[in-house]
């Protein structure tokens, strides 16, 4: 199977007083193209929106380390010099749906204009044939055509989303990372946001990378799921493997946290609270919250295993216990 994108060892650090935020810490993933989407699950606060800014290179001013590994249909992305990547990659290739839709939209511009500008600016269409495109686009993730003329206030929380996807492909990437598409909405809304994606999928061969708390969620979207636990990718696969296998125990935890409609199950919760990223704890970053540690797991950093071909497991459970 060809890949988009290739993720290697890639490291992004916030600088702090107190030290290096290690948000995102050595993680490696792939993406297949042509209808493919990766789900990136875990807690608040585990590091998934800025693996998100730095795959897109949205960095803060307060950045302490960036380096490793970004490939995007062959090509570097991190090697790659700032107006290169603004004129050829971004909105391109590569778009972003960031968290939180009315973040994303200028409050005193409408929001067709605003759909329109990379289109505009970079002087591939007229401005009517972008107002085409855009009026399709709006059509295609189910808004009127008056949204094109409103202002982002007079929208709902859903309909801003929809206006949001719109944006990201007004230039027809290949590859959308969605960041918390169906916070704030309510159920049914997002259920059709989720429904969108899918068909997103399927007819625009729309490769997408999915990031959420809600692995649930995930599951309905995303053919393969990575868990992200502390900066770090802790255990990767299949949706199917993920989900019905798991072999990390924070997985375990997230999946024991989901309720069950048709069993007496009830609920439980992972105890404990994230680590503070500025001072992660030594070996396994979860073996203080983990109930089945032993002493290996706070000295050492467990490698990769395979349990299975495609699943990759960061748990000293799975090796030798020393």
């Amino acid at each position: 199977m060809t890949t988009l994108l290739d993720v290697r060892n890639l490291t992004f650090h916030y600088a702090d007083r107190a030290g290096p935020v290690r948000a995102v810490d050595n993680m490696s993933f792939s993406l297949a193209r042509s209808g493919f989407a990766l789900g990136l699950v875990g807690e608040s606060g585990s590091g998934k929106s800025s693996l998100a800014l730095s795959i897109m290179r949205m960095l803060p001013p307060n950045v302490a380390r960036y380096d490793g590994e970004i490939w995007l249909d062959g090509q570097d992305l991190i090697g790659m010099a700032d107006d290169r990547f603004r004129q050829e990659i971004r909105w391109r290739k590569l778009a972003l749906v960031p968290q939180g839709a009315q973040n994303g939209f200028n409050p005193v511009l409408r929001v067709g204009e605003q759909i329109i500008e990379p289109l505009v600016v970079r002087g591939d269409v007229n401005k009517r044939d972008a107002r085409a495109r855009a009026q399709e686009l709006l059509a295609y993730v189910g808004l009127p055509s008056e949204v094109f003329t409103r202002y982002p206030h007079e929208l709902s929380g859903g309909m801003k989303q929809r206006a949001m996807i719109a944006a990201a492909l007004i230039l027809q990437p290949p590859l959308v990372i969605m960041d918390e598409p169906t916070s704030a909405l309510d159920a049914s809304i997002q259920t059709q946001i989720t429904n969108l994606l899918k068909r997103l999928k399927r007819d625009m061969n729309l490769s997408i990378i999915f990031i959420t708390h809600d692995i649930a969620l995930a599951s309905d979207v995303c053919d393969d799921l990575a868990v992200v636990y502390a900066g770090q990718i802790v255990e990767i696969g299949s949706a199917e493997q993920v989900l019905l296998r798991p072999n990390h125990p924070y997985t375990q935890r997230l999946l024991a946290s989901i309720p069950r409609l048709h069993t007496d199950t009830r609920p439980q919760f992972i105890p404990g609270a994230p680590p503070d990223l500025r001072r992660p704890p030594t070996g396994c970053r979860f073996h203080p919250r983990c109930p089945l540690a032993f002493d290996h797991c706070a000295q050492e950093i467990p490698p990769a295993f395979e349990p299975e071909d495609g699943q990759l497991v960061r748990c000293w459970l799975l090796g030798d216990r020393r």
